[in-house]
């Protein structure tokens, strides 16, 4: 899930009026535009909008903070929190757009825009969050805080307020505070400067083929996806997952195999000017200066204090009861794979652009299972509306396709979304790549919802992806890895449709990261139920439901590789939480670094690392963050136990899942949130058990 960090104490609200002629010339400035929904008139936006509509919201913002903390009146909940929500709507609107489309509709210019913006934007930022007199305001109403009738979301956003400056460097002062301001402005744009050396080293590289030969073993629809990018002239196979996953698992050729997956692992460490060694060495330190300014240990400290996993020692217990349950079974998985393999011919050990190939050939002996056999059965559009049908079923919603509202790409299809009759808000689906758009899956918004005065702002929601394109007159065909992930994007984006809070600063997904995943992981355990495969999984041309047989495969090999892949998942957030917790530069490259602490079991390959195209934290928002997947996972088994115990159609569950996680978004503490529902702490049980890790449960995982 990813989006440009939200201004400090954030902004949806009514602002100080634009020149009407400045408004006139560019829509960006306008404070209504006449669309539906005010969504945004994307036909109307040239790149030559931004910086000033940007520059003249940043001085709009900065004269309403300044009215707020220049009043005469003492200081209240309304006249200074909800104040701050509320004074940079344009701001946080224009910002929206921009940062959203640099992430899946980029250009060079659109690049430079956004890096010529970045030092305005982190100096309004940080002049607010380091601002004594406004600060001042905030900590007399949080003083006073037990003695005011205070909502349950009121009290969190005072809070949330309150730690919002302690953690941005308020308290700080000197030569501390202009290091901090400086050190929060270069990280901004070192973040910004990894994503487009990651982006064009993607697409910097083709592996283009003209023997025939060399494409035995690929899936048909793969070749002539292949065959539809390089326009008729052989085949291309690209960086894309839908191009780059499908080579790595069936390709006979292994030399071809090991090509594109070096390509692919070096992204960021080729030496060339998109190499993000240096960029990864100065954030971590970057990181660890400004943790140590606040007063805490390391860069991982700071975050943790603020997550559902409060210490670094909590999450080493977590890494360590995870890693114990699972490593027996990541390492049988291996050798079973390695057997396989080396029972047809292979060399051991095996390599890293062999265990994709050969894990599919056991699975597809164990299981009888050819996920290639799937893709007839999961067309995008059918798939698409098997999810609609889901929520329907579940939560009421039902999903119109709207051609009235603007989208920035021919590719986006948008709807609205309602509640039975209730407008919930609208939804962009972007779904397949592009040179412009980063690789991934994510959602984000292009407004977030909010309630204040009784001024109902429904959110806009987006989702992007990048599933395998239609060829020719075949539409586009999923695999069952892209189903699941659909599902999860899907999950994030109704946590924020349906969403019900006042302040926009805490509605739909701004929750504690490691709870975030939540309400997109559990939504991945449908996908293995046959009562709602059944819904919707039919075969494109015959309109065949998918055979029974098909769903009992996918059923039986759910566990497959479950402790090969679990590891895998631990070894990124153990390197993750190793970059974070340094307390001096990193030395050699950024390659030999992680090597130290990913507990790999295939052989290191020199010049090829996941560091260094690490984007989700060292430009997504999850430093030492990583690990909230694992986390979420446990909470979504458990979750989904309950769903599973009264049916996974129960709209009683859904109900109250609704109610006590969904719509609730940050309102309060997510431990809080979770015993609401499940009626009390979570239980790691679940997880183990739906890996099939249970029969090695210790003493240890039943306290």
């Amino acid at each position: 899930m990813t989006k440009f960090t939200k201004i400090l104490l954030i902004m949806t609200i009514a602002c100080t009026p634009v020149a009407a002629s400045a408004q006139t010339e560019n829509p960006l400035m306008q404070n209504h535009w006449n669309t539906p929904h005010q969504t945004p008139p994307f036909s109307l936006i040239r790149n030559e909008h931004y910086k000033p509509a940007m520059l003249a919201a940043i001085d709009e913002a900065k004269a309403n903070i300044k009215k707020i903390k220049s009043q005469k009146a003492n200081p209240t909940f309304e006249n200074t929190i909800v104040a701050m929500q509320t004074a940079s709507e344009k701001l946080e609107r224009i910002s929206n757009i921009l940062f959203n489309l640099n992430e899946c509709n980029t250009s060079p210019e659109l690049q430079q825009i956004v890096m010529d913006i970045l030092p305005e934007l982190t100096r309004f930022e940080n002049s607010v969050s380091m601002d004594e007199k406004l600060f001042m305001r905030v900590k007399a109403v949080y003083d006073q805080r037990d003695q005011l009738s205070l909502t349950t979301e009121q009290r969190t956003l005072l809070e949330n307020t309150y730690k919002g400056f302690v953690r941005n460097g308020v308290n700080l002062t000197g030569k501390d505070r202009k290091t901090y301001a400086k050190n929060s402005e270069r990280l901004s744009q070192l973040s910004q400067m990894m994503n487009q050396n990651v982006l064009a080293d993607n697409n910097e590289y083709t592996l283009h083929i003209t023997n025939a030969e060399d494409l035995s073993g690929l899936p048909a629809n793969v070749i002539a996806a292949a065959s539809a990018e390089a326009k008729g002239e052989g085949w291309t196979f690209t960086l894309a997952y839908p191009s780059y996953g499908p080579f790595l698992t069936f390709a006979d050729n292994r030399g071809l195999r090991e090509q594109i997956w070096k390509a692919y692992n070096s992204r960021g460490n080729r030496g060339n000017e998109n190499d993000n060694n240096e960029i990864i060495r100065e954030m971590t330190y970057l990181r660890y200066q400004q943790a140590k300014l606040l007063g805490y240990a390391n860069y991982s400290e700071y975050v943790l204090s603020d997550r559902m996993c409060e210490t670094p020692l909590q999450l080493n217990d977590f890494f360590g009861q995870l890693l114990q349950a699972s490593t027996p079974f990541a390492i049988k998985d291996l050798k079973a794979v390695s057997n396989f393999a080396a029972s047809h011919g292979a060399e051991l050990p095996l390599q890293r652009w062999d265990f994709s190939y050969w894990s599919e050939k056991l699975k597809q002996e164990q299981y009888g299972f050819d996920a290639e056999v799937l893709r007839p059965y999961f067309q995008l559009e059918k798939v698409r509306q098997g999810i609609f049908d889901l929520y329907g079923r579940l939560y009421g919603l039902s999903f119109r396709q709207a051609e009235g509202i603007e989208v920035y790409h021919p590719d986006v299809v948008v709807f609205e979304v309602y509640r039975q009759d209730r407008f919930m808000g609208v939804l962009y689906l972007d779904m397949h790549p592009r040179a412009s758009k980063r690789s991934g899956a994510w959602m984000t918004e292009f407004r977030p919802q909010s309630d204040i005065d009784g001024k109902q702002i429904r959110p806009l929601i987006q989702v992007v992806c990048n599933f395998s394109k239609p060829v020719g007159n075949t539409p586009a065909l999923l695999s069952f890895d892209e189903v699941e992930t659909f599902m999860h994007e899907f999950g994030h984006a109704m946590h924020g449709m349906l969403t019900d809070c006042v302040y926009p600063s805490i509605s739909g997904t701004s929750v504690k990261r490691d709870f975030v995943e939540l309400p997109s992981q559990v939504m991945e355990n449908w996908c293995y139920e046959p009562q709602f495969l059944n819904t919707f999984a039919r075969h494109y041309q015959t309109g065949d439901t998918i055979p029974g047989e098909y769903i009992r495969k996918i059923k039986a090999a759910e566990k497959y590789l479950a402790g090969w892949l679990c590891s895998r998942q631990l070894s990124l957030g153990l390197a993750d939480f190793a970059f974070h917790t340094i307390n001096k530069p990193i030395e050699g490259p950024i390659e030999d670094f992680e090597r130290q602490y990913m507990r790999e079991l295939l052989p290191p390959v020199q010049g090829c690392n996941t560091s260094t195209a690490f984007t989700h934290i060292f430009a997504g928002g999850y430093a030492s963050g990583y690990y909230g997947y694992k986390w979420a996972e446990v909470l979504d088994a458990d979750v989904f136990s309950e769903f599973k115990k009264n049916g996974i159609f129960d709209q009683a569950t859904a109900e109250r899942f609704l109610n006590e996680i969904l719509s609730k978004g940050g309102s309060e503490h997510p431990a809080i949130l979770f015993r609401n529902f499940m009626g009390r702490d979570p239980n790691i049980n679940a997880l183990l058990i739906r890996c099939g890790f249970a029969e090695e449960i210790k003493t240890a995982f039943e306290k």
